[in-house]
């Protein structure tokens, strides 16, 4: 029997990825609560991380409006 893959959306991931910045549940209970393997939350947490440097790091072009 083969596994099914499911596809999540980025919406999805950065919920999931969100909620295990926080910190409030762990990743364990967030894994259960969203039903995602505990290792999908911690990578989806980690590529979170690693790419909110570089959102405050771009340069000044296109501002958005909470920048004004």
């Amino acid at each position: 029997m083969k596994n099914k893959r499911r596809n999540h959306s980025a919406q999805f991931k950065a919920k999931v990825a969100l909620a295990a910045a926080k910190g409030e549940m762990t990743i364990a209970e967030l894994a259960s609560k969203f039903e995602v393997h505990p290792n999908q939350v911690t990578q989806w947490k980690k590529r979170l991380l690693e790419s909110v440097p570089d959102t405050f790091s771009r340069s000044r072009q296109g501002q958005s409006e909470w920048h004004r």
